[in-house]
Formats: structure tokens, sequence, C-alpha cells
């Protein structure tokens, strides 16, 4: 079960991640980010639920939305704020923008299938250490559509490498929804590769948390893979403002926020707290970020 504390921390990060991703839509909004960027407002109990369950030197891999993987994991919004505006700071000196970052264990790629591989190789490469780490990949539905993850899928099974595959179903592959694109079962696609998993409807941190928690254990225990399933909804746009999607519908899925229903478990002074501390420390990443010296380009120009 998780006590109060635990349930603060994951409150204070859920927080972190909506908070940043807010300011980083106004900051794109006045013109001071370059690129895109894809907002995880909505899915924030995945990252602070599943990330919660793992230990610090586990490796974490990513997707195109993955800032709320990296705030939730890293817990430093300042460098990752960063690399997004191209100042010297950043993650990767500010050379890889929002979708192409690495800290030490943590690493994500825009390429929509590319990161399962990845986690394929870093997994077998801890499994002949041994390190007793594991490797957790996050891909979204849309992905489920590259061959290269059932090529991979294949290599994770029969070498039983220890791997949580992490589906956040946000039921549409940029604007197409999931039944117009996705045939059959996704639970059926890991069942077919002698993967067990488990899904779960649930915008509850607490919930996907507790349901991690064991299968993290049980990889790491016997370096078997397992698919976790979670269907969830981003409250956002696919990138800064690209988004078909009826508002009606949006609007009733919005009922469901993670942050609103972790906030009953909490006092309202705690709430407060933790807000007004969030709220500050991004505000204090923007301001310094502005300031922070440009990245270098290898001729010598800066951006």
């Amino acid at each position: 079960m998780v006590n109060s504390s635990q349930s603060e921390l994951m409150y204070h990060s859920m927080v972190r991640i909506r908070i940043f991703e807010e300011n980083i839509l106004d900051l794109f909004s006045k013109g001071l980010l370059g690129g895109t960027t894809h907002a995880y407002i909505g899915q924030e109990a995945n990252a602070v639920g599943v990330i919660t369950a793992l230990n610090p030197e586990d490796i974490v891999i990513s997707n195109h939305r993955c800032h709320g993987h990296y705030i939730a994991f890293k817990h430093n919004p300042y460098a990752l704020l960063c690399e997004m505006m191209g100042k010297e700071d950043g993650l990767c000196a500010g050379k890889g923008g929002s979708q192409h970052i690495c800290d030490d264990n943590f690493f994500s790629n825009g390429i929509q299938g590319g990161i399962v591989p990845l986690a394929a190789g870093i997994a077998f490469a801890v499994k002949r250490k041994p390190e007793n780490k594991i490797v957790t990949v996050f891909i979204g539905d849309g992905t489920l559509g590259q061959g290269v993850v059932y090529e991979t899928l294949n290599i994770i099974s029969k070498w039983k490498l220890p791997v949580l595959l992490v589906v956040e179903n946000n039921r549409y592959a940029q604007s197409t929804k999931i039944e117009n694109n996705l045939a059959g079962s996704i639970t059926a696609r890991f069942s077919a590769f002698d993967i067990p998993n488990t899904e779960l409807s649930t915008f509850d941190c607490t919930e996907i948390f507790e349901s991690a928690k064991p299968i993290v254990e049980k990889i790491r225990a016997t370096s078997r893979p397992h698919a976790l399933i979670l269907n969830t909804y981003r409250f956002a746009s696919h990138s800064k403002s690209d988004d078909g999607r009826d508002q009606e519908e949006v609007d009733i899925w919005r009922s469901n926020d993670p942050l609103t229903l972790h906030e009953n478990k909490l006092s309202t002074e705690v709430v407060k707290s933790i807000r007004n501390h969030v709220e500050e420390e991004i505000q204090n990443a923007v301001d310094l970020a502005i300031k922070a010296e440009p990245a270098v380009l290898l001729d010598g120009r800066d951006y």
C-alpha cells in the first residue's frame, strides 16, 4: 500500500510534469522555443505510477512524448528546458531538442518503434553482466503499427530479456482514432509472443503503481519480460496545435484528470503547498533557462 509520504511525492511529481508542460506550451506560443513538442498533459499518472516502482539504477527509454517520463525519473526540469531552448546547460548541450534526449540511464527518440530494439539491446547487455537492472520502454498505441516492434518482441521473448513494455494507449495515433487504425487486441499482440501482460483503465497513479510494483519485481527476479497496457487519454493536442478531436470528447475525458483524482487523497494544505513550491521551481527554471548561454554548433556558430 502507498503511505502518505509516497502519495505526496507522487502528487508532487505529477504537478511538476503538468506545470512544466503548461509552461512549455506557453513558451512555444511566445516564440521562445524552436522545433516542436508533444505535451504529456493528462497522462501524468502513467509516468509517475510506473517510474515510482523502478529503482534509480534501472534504465528508462522514452518516445517523442518524453517530458513526463524524464521529469518523473530524473527530476531535472531546468536541464530539460535548456535542452528544448537550445542552451548549453541542456541535457545534450542544447543539440537534441524536445524528442532526442539522453541523461545517464534515460534515453528518448522520436522515431516510432525504433526505441523497442534499443530497449532489447540494452536489456541484453544488462542481462549478460548481470546487473539486476530492468529496462522500461514507453510506447504509444500508434507505435504498434511498426513492424520492427514485432520482430523485437520475438527476440525479447526468446532471449528472456528483463524488459517492461509500457503501452500508453491514449486512443489516437496522432490524429487517427484507434478503432480506425488498430486491428485486434493490444494484449493479444503480446500474448502471441508469450509475453505476459496486464491491462489497466485508470487515471489513478496509486493504482498504476500498485500494479506495476509486483510486475517490476517479477521481471527483476526472473529476467522475463512483461507488458503493461495503460488505457489513458491526452488532454493537449498531438503536438503544439494539431488537434482535430471533438472538443466535447476531450472535455468528457478531462473529468478524469489524474491530478484532481489524487488531490482527493491529500489535505487542502498539502495540495496548496506542493503546487506553490512547484510553480516557483518551474518559474525559476524558466527564468534561468532564458538567460542561459546558447548552445554552440560544431562549426562554432550559436543558434
